[in-house]
């Protein structure tokens, strides 16, 4: 499956850390209202029964709105649910077998950080690739920083789109302008934000002016 560049723009990765009592399916719709133009499911804690029932919960909120469903990490939660797709980092899975399970019909995103571990995902199937972290970033303190050069070579070296993540917010994102990127992934801009909705309408209104995505 060929991942359309529509679907990149404004990329949301679910945290239900930021929730402060509202459910996570509340803040997902009002992110899809705001004009969300992909959806990640990333759940570390939940059991697989807890895990696919929300997967399956949000693939129709998405649907609803045509907007993809892509599950993170969990390739049965994927399948079962009958999301989008998947996405994998660079310790999951071979992007390659990855790809032989879901087949050619899901999309397969694949995280990387150097030129070379970008081509090898293309090459073994991903239909797009999360690159970061561009920024520094309190939601996943084990990534590693990717500069502005790199991000520019890991764009200009492969024919999937590319997607930033990683410590972006509104005020930065001017900052990724002329690098190439088809969009940036979120957590905390969106999720953390009191009001999801609005975030999420601003943030898409950044992107579009910054980068013409």
């Amino acid at each position: 499956m060929r991942c359309d560049k529509k679907w990149m723009p404004l990329y949301a990765v679910t945290d239900r850390a930021w929730l402060h009592g509202r459910t996570l399916a509340e803040v997902v719709e009002a992110a899809l209202k705001g004009g969300v133009t992909c959806m990640q499911l990333r759940e570390k804690e939940l059991s697989h029964e807890e895990f696919l029932r929300e997967a399956i919960a949000l693939r129709e909120l998405c649907r609803k709105y045509n907007v993809p469903l892509i599950i993170n990490d969990n390739v049965d939660v994927a399948l079962e649910s009958h999301a989008d797709g998947v996405h994998i980092g660079q310790h999951d899975a071979p992007c390659a077998e990855v790809r032989r399970r879901i087949g050619p019909e899901m999309l397969l995103g694949v995280s990387a950080q150097t030129v070379e571990q970008a081509i090898q995902a293309e090459k073994d199937g991903a239909d797009y690739l999360g690159v970061g972290a561009v920024f520094s970033t309190g939601t996943k303190l084990d990534a590693d920083d990717v500069s502005r050069e790199t991000l520019r070579a890991i764009c200009e070296a492969v024919s999937i789109p590319v997607v930033a993540i990683g410590g972006i917010k509104k005020e930065n994102i001017g900052g990724l302008s002329g690098t190439g990127i088809d969009g940036v992934a979120v957590v905390s801009a969106i999720f953390a934000a009191a009001d999801s909705e609005a975030a999420s309408k601003e943030l898409l209104e950044t992107v579009q002016k910054e980068l013409g995505v």
